[in-house]
């Protein structure tokens, strides 16, 4: 079962290095990011195992870089919150699968 999961830090530099642990931690997938107010607030998306998911993100809340600002797993998520993340993905135009 495929599962999303959220993390969500203030700086770009935090979210680059906590994404970094998290994708060597666990067999997850780097989705998206969404940056707010200038990359003053940085949200990753990563997707996989509901087991994956989790602990990529238990990771990223103790890996000792930055502040996460809050963060979250849904396993099985709906379809209209994948269009949500699809679009982030376009406007970023990531290419990879």
């Amino acid at each position: 079962m495929k599962s999303l999961g959220l993390v969500e830090l203030p700086n770009c530099t935090d979210a680059i290095v906590v994404l970094d642990q998290m994708l060597k931690t666990a067999n997850v997938k780097f989705l998206t990011w969404e940056k707010k107010l200038g990359g003053r607030l940085v949200t990753i998306f990563v997707q996989g195992e509901v087991s994956a998911v989790t602990e990529a993100v238990e990771r990223a809340k103790n890996c000792g870089t930055g502040r996460v600002v809050a963060s979250a797993v849904i396993a099985n998520p709906h379809e209209e919150t994948m269009k949500l993340v699809e679009t982030s993905r376009r406007k970023y135009k990531f290419k990879f699968d």
